[in-house]
């Protein structure tokens, strides 16, 4: 039974996840047009979840990614039209960026293309299970977005 209280349980949950994130990465990476890794797609994937406007700093920090790693991915995005990056209006300093129509389009499309794939297995007791655990994702989620610097104990 796992009861959360120990390290084994806590690896087992997130191993779980970890396994889970490989799969699906694996997946969406043979689906995707060769160029686009899935980690450019999980760009375009948050600025639609999240909104036009972020920094190539905010948008490294969201995907725990150095800056130099985000640079490279919006030139990639950038170079195939998905992402148009400006000036920030209020800091001349900084950029921002902007999914194109493009970007859009792809997103849409790339999504549609995966929920085909998914269709041939996911069944909907497949789906029941993903729908019941989303809430528990949701909070583990959150805490741990809100606990990003790891305090270690003696």
């Amino acid at each position: 039974m796992f009861s959360g209280n120990q390290p084994g349980d806590v690896f087992a949950f997130f191993n779980e996840i970890t396994i889970i994130d490989q799969l699906v990465r694996t997946l969406v990476g043979k689906i995707l047009p060769d160029d686009v890794h899935p980690s450019h797609f999980a760009i375009i994937l948050h600025l639609t979840r999240m909104g036009d406007g972020k920094t190539p700093l905010g948008l490294a920090n969201a995907m725990q990614v150095t800056k130099a790693t985000m640079s490279h991915s919006l030139k990639v995005l950038e170079k195939r039209g998905f992402i148009d990056t400006r000036p920030c209006e209020t800091d001349a300093r900084s950029k921002q960026v902007f999914l194109t129509k493009a970007g859009l389009t792809f997103h849409d499309t790339a999504c549609e293309a995966l929920a085909r794939a998914f269709k041939h297995f996911l069944r909907d007791e497949h789906r029941q299970i993903m729908t019941d655990a989303v809430p528990g994702l949701v909070a583990i989620h959150n805490l741990l977005d809100e606990n990003r610097e790891p305090l270690l104990e003696n």
